[in-house]
Formats: structure tokens, sequence, C-alpha cells
């Protein structure tokens, strides 16, 4: 299978940095190079390009590259994506506006909601019906079609997205109407149909999801096929996938076809290494931490496996507002995303407060640090003020920091408003981002009925280890683990994911007399359809599928994800099913509605290849540590001052070495902080395992 051959290529776009990790048989090689934003490939083959050098690899030797990418999100963000139109049944234009028909703030008079990504000008409709059960109330007026040819082509549209109501379940309109577009647009006009997209109920998350990857499709599709193109001209041929939203990994042919599916690639590759090393350690609680340059990622799993949601929020007018950003209804591992990373910038507001992010000075600008002309300081500047970044060593030392115009910067952004120097300027900044950080897991966690202290932290992305212990530290979390490898831990997590694929359809079914038969119709179409993605990339091996439906009682808006037994469904398991329903209804809201009537509204379908066996991580023996290579004045939170602490390299350390902190572990892509009031080993796997000493200080 193509994840398992050797020497496999990952590379992450991230807002900051682009990660590049390659493994081979002897050992992996990674880097972290500045993403080139105006060409997001041209950061990939450079990163490329240093660890084939460091490997001493030619391209030809590359079994699979693997890939994930932000450019599709910030397409969205930044409303950089192609002219957009949108047809849809009459009566229908104003849905992507109307959204939920209420406000996601209640008393904020002033408020502010993203702009639809294709205006009302740009918005169509076609006389046209089909009832719930496929009726046709109103036939297609296939007259009225050439006119609004002749307005997509003076509007120029380079994407034109398809939404009729019901098309969830009956397509027949949707098709005919793509059919005779297709015949008479250019072909360099994409057309997306609501149906392919996202065949689900709820009319306003499936408009306004097929609008999105209508007006990405484009980029997408271009983008992919420059970066094919110029990795076979440098004779990397390798089979190249792409990373998805939801943990899986696609074939470039899928995601160039749906490239909504990849907005949140490079955070589900976090979570995908969060749980394998769950596994290996045999934990069954676990808060994912990973803090990259640009955002933090939190994601909760339970039994080594990440919670995963069919529903995403991009572009949030209000941070960390529900509601307030433009819905997509996309399989997704959940995770909460907050604008808190290394180039988060800092300043004082109004009230003579700091506050960190969301905004991002990214890799241009980048940091005042970067010395690459940024002037307002962020969270690495704090962090090299604060003795925790080494200025010589800044990204394996291919990036020279400057210290001086961080402490600059910090004390006149912070500093003089609030009339405070020295290290404080800097400290009041990381703090606020910790607490920030701190405030939104806490609140991920009780709105999942989970107990956030009972969880071990894993740790990883270019600034996670320097700020965990103090995190722990707010949330009342025992154990931390930085795995190996951990500034560039979403890419390494690429290459442990399965090549999967899932598929969603709405259709309700009561529970009470249950209709096994057309439940099992359902699901094996789905199943055929998922293998026909997947069994071409991975060939005829055994393959996983996962089945899942969405349960809730008649007549509420909302559902929730219940797993569906193994083997075909029996009109007897009713019963069965409201018990699991039920199960998970009691630890998200406390409560059940006795005898209540039940209802599945939407079956979802996930083929995956087989996950490879991991290694499980032994208790080695104790080993002697080894000499720190420097001391230096480093913050320590726990302390509330500077202090002066050893640096250890972390492969001078075996497994079983022991240091009691404070003191700092080093290594090229990041740095580990071990906070005074924690003690850290070495594992048999080469983790770092770090507990909070019993005690305190």
């Amino acid at each position: 299978m193509a994840q398992h051959s050797e020497n496999r290529l990952a590379a992450d776009i991230g807002g900051t940095f682009t990660d590049i990790v390659l493994e081979t048989p002897a050992r992996r090689h990674s880097c972290k190079v500045l993403t080139t934003t105006a060409q997001p490939e041209l950061g990939v083959l450079e990163g490329i390009e240093i660890v084939l050098a460091d490997a001493k690899l030619e391209a030809s030797a590359i079994a699979v590259l693997i890939h994930g990418t932000t450019l599709a999100t910030k397409a969205l963000i930044e409303r950089k994506g192609a002219k957009t139109a949108f047809i849809t049944t009459e009566g229908f234009r104003d849905v992507l506006e109307t959204g939920y028909e209420k406000r996601f703030d209640h008393y904020d008079l002033m408020i502010d909601r993203p702009k639809p990504l294709v205006p009302r000008t740009r918005r169509y409709t076609l006389r046209e019906r089909l009832a719930a059960n496929g009726d046709i109330l109103v036939p297609l007026d296939e007259a009225a079609i050439p006119a609004l040819v002749e307005k997509l082509k003076a509007d120029e549209v380079g994407a034109v997205a398809i939404g009729f109501l019901h098309a969830y379940a009956h397509d027949a309109h949707e098709k005919r109407v793509r059919d005779i577009l297709q015949s008479q647009l250019s072909d360099h006009v994409t057309i997306c149909l609501s149906s392919e997209v996202t065949p689900e109920i709820r009319e306003y998350e499936r408009f306004s999801t097929t609008c999105a990857n209508a007006y990405v499709r484009p980029l997408m599709a271009g983008y992919l096929t420059r970066l094919r193109d110029e990795l076979s001209g440098r004779g990397l041929r390798a089979p190249l996938f792409l990373m998805m939203s939801g943990g899986g990994l696609t074939t470039l042919e899928t995601a160039a076809r749906f490239p909504i599916r990849l907005v949140e690639s490079g955070p589900a590759g976090g979570a995908i290494l969060a749980s394998t090393i769950a596994r290996q350690c045999g934990l069954d609680e676990v808060l994912s931490f990973d803090m990259g340059g640009t955002t933090a990622k939190i994601c909760l799993l339970s039994g080594g496996e990440p919670e995963r949601a069919r529903k995403f929020e991009i572009a949030r007018a209000y941070r960390d507002m529900k509601g307030s950003g433009y819905p997509v209804r996309i399989p997704v591992i959940e995770m909460v995303e907050i604008g808190a990373g290394g180039g988060s910038i800092a300043r004082v507001d109004r009230l003579g407060r700091i506050t960190v992010g969301p905004d991002s000075a990214g890799s241009t600008p980048g940091p005042v640090c970067y010395g690459r002309g940024g002037s307002e300081p962020a969270v690495t500047d704090a962090n090299v003020a604060l003795g925790k970044i080494d200025p010589a060593f800044f990204a394996g030392g291919k990036i020279a920091l400057d210290e001086a115009g961080a402490r600059k910067a910090l004390q006149s952004a912070i500093g003089d408003p609030l009339k405070i120097d020295g290290i404080w300027p800097a400290a009041g900044v990381t703090e606020i981002v910790e607490e920030n950080m701190a405030n939104a897991a806490r609140v991920h966690a009780i709105e999942r009925g989970k107990d956030i202290g009972q969880c071990t932290m894993i740790a990883f992305g270019g600034a996670a280890p320097l700020h965990a212990c103090h995190l722990a530290e707010k949330l009342g979390v025992e154990r931390i683990i930085v795995p190996s490898g951990a500034g560039v831990g979403s890419a390494i997590g690429f290459l442990q994911a399965p090549i999967a694929y899932e598929i969603t359809r709405s259709a309700a079914l009561d529970l009470e007399d249950f209709d096994a038969a057309r439940a099992n119709s359902l699901l094996k179409a789905m199943e055929r359809d998922a293998r026909a993605v997947v069994e071409p990339a991975v060939g005829r091996e055994k393959l996983r599928v996962t089945r899942i439906a969405d349960f809730r009682y008649v007549g509420q808006g909302h559902e929730i994800r219940v797993p569906l037994p193994e083997g075909p469904l029996k009109s007897s398991d009713g019963p069965r099913l409201r018990q699991a329903f039920e199960k998970l209804y009691r630890v998200l809201y406390g409560l059940i509605i006795p005898k209540m009537e039940i209802e599945a509204v939407t079956w979802s379908v996930t083929v995956s290849s087989t996950p490879p066996q991991v290694k499980r991580a032994s208790k080695p023996k104790a080993a002697r540590a080894p000499k720190p290579r420097k001391q230096r004045q480093v913050y320590d939170p726990g302390l509330g001052k500077l202090v002066s602490m050893p640096v250890y390299w972390r492969f001078d350390m075996p497994a079983g070495a022991r240091i009691k902190g404070p003191a700092i572990i080093a290594e090229n892509e990041t740095s580990t902080l071990i906070g005074s009031n924690f003690r850290a080993r070495l594992d048999s796997l080469g983790y770092i395992v770090i507990e909070f000493a019993k005690g305190g200080r």
C-alpha cells in the first residue's frame, strides 16, 4: 500500500512555515522553510530539495508524496477564489444570506456577518420543484436556460454552483442543468452540483458548501496540476495524495474535484499524529495541542480516536463566536482553532489590555525578529525576548533572529503604553496567549462532557512545546508527551494517515418501525461509491468500513453521530440503536427523553485502508542524563522570573534519561521548555514524557 512504501515524503503548507518530512528505512529527515505565499509550490519544492540532499537521495527514489495545504482556506478567507455564479430553485435565491434566520449575537446591534461568496447579482433561479419523495411538482423550465447561459457569459464567471431544493435525494434536475451548461459554456468554467458535493438536508449549508467548492476549485485544480508538473519535471513522479479534513488521504483527482474537503488538512494531520501516539502509549483520554506559526489547534481524543464532525465554519467575523462564519458541511476532525500561533500579533487595546491575535504576521513580513520588515511584535518575539528561543538556532539555524529588534518592538507596543519594561512586556504576551488557549480548551472540553484534567496532553508544532507546561498547569493536566519530530508533527501525521473516503447522504428513517431493508440498501450503495474512490489507490487489499448514522429525537434541529454495528442491519435493531443514541445523549446533556420517538437523518460510510500496526512504548531502564550543552537565562512562568536553565540537546539523551525542570530540551525544529514544577524523561520511542512533580516547587 502506498503509505507503507519506503522513502515517503510529506509536505504541510502552513500560514508561516512549510514543513517537509522524508521517511526512509534508515531515518527521518525534516526541515522547515518559510511559506512562499504568492506561489506556495515554491516553498514545497525548496523543502523537498533540502531533505533529499540531506538523505542523499534522488527524487526518483520517492515512492509516495502526501500533501496538505491551507491554500483553499486562505482563498475563502481572503476572497481570492473564482468569480462564481449560483443557480437555484425559484424562490430560494436569498438562502445564502438569510442563513439560519437568527442572529449569532443577540446583543450586538452593529452585527456583521461574512458576505456571501456569491453576490445577489450572480445568483439566478430556474422554475423547477421536486418534492421530498421525488415527485415532480414543477417541471424543469429548460426553455429558460439559454437566456441564463448568456448572463453567465456576460458575467465572465469562472465557476457555477447548482443547488436545487431536495436535490440531496433527487438529483435529476441538477444533472440536467449541468449537462446543458456544459454543452454551451467554455470548458474552462467549472460546474459543481450540491447533490455531489454535499448530498445532505439543510439548504443553507448544502448551498454554501457547494458555492465554496466551486469558488476554490479552479484555484486548487490549477495549483495541484502545477505542483504535479513541477515535481514530475524534477524527476519525482511518485503518486501524490492529499490530506483531507476528515483525517484520510485521497487522490489528486478527487481532491481537485472536491477541494472544499481540504480546508482543514494540516490540523487533521496533527490529530492523526496524536491518535497514533495515543495508541502507542496506551492513552485513553488525550488533549492534542498543536501550536504553529499562525494558529493553535486543540482536539480531544478518546480511545485513540479524535472526535469527528460534518460541519465547519470558515472566516468567522467574531473571534470564537459560533455562527459568525461561513458554514461548510464536510467530514472534519472536531477541534477548536484560535489565532494563537507564533506569528500572532500582540498589542494593547483601548481598555489598556494586552491582546494577542487573531491576525498573524505570517511568513511575510513575519514577526519583528525575522528581520523581514515586520514592525508589530508577535508571540515569537516574546519567546525570543524571554530566552525560550535561541536566536542563533531557530529553524535549525537557517533563520537568524533579531533579539534586540524583538525587545524594542515589545517595549514600544506593549511596555510603553502599560508603563512596564524589562521582561514584563514579553511575559504579559505569553501569559495572555496561554490563557486564551486554556480558555478555548476548557470550553471545548465542557461542550463535549469531558474532564480535561484527566487527559494527557500531546504537544507538537513549532511553538507548542514552549508553552505546554504552563498551559498544562492552567488546565490541571499532569502529563505531557512531546513526540520526536514535534516541530513538523502535522507532516508526520500525514505519513500515518489511511487512504480513505467518506460518503454521506440524508435519508430519514424512524427507529420505532425500523426499515432495515432500506437502510441496508442505502449503506451498500454508499460503500460501493466510497470503494470506487479508495480501491484504485490501494489495490484490493482488505479495507476497513466504518458506518455512522446521525440520530435525533423527532422534532429536534440537531443530531448526534452514532456508530452502527457491523454487518447488515435487522428490523429488530431499533431498540439497540435507541440505547446507543441515548447513552451518548446522556453524556452530552445529562438526561434523556423517555418514550420520545427517534429518527435517523443522515448516514455516513467511510472506506479506508487498514492502518499499520503501531510500535508500543515500553518503560526503558533508567539512564544517566547527558551534560547540558549550555546554560541560558530563560523566563520560567511557574517561578515568575528569569532563571539559569540547562539546555540539553534532544538527541544526546538516551531512552530512560531523566531531568528535572527548569530546563530546555532543544532540537532542530522546536525546543521543549520543562517548567520548574515538572520533570521529564525519554521513553523507549524517544518521546519526551513530562510529568507534574507532586508537591510542586
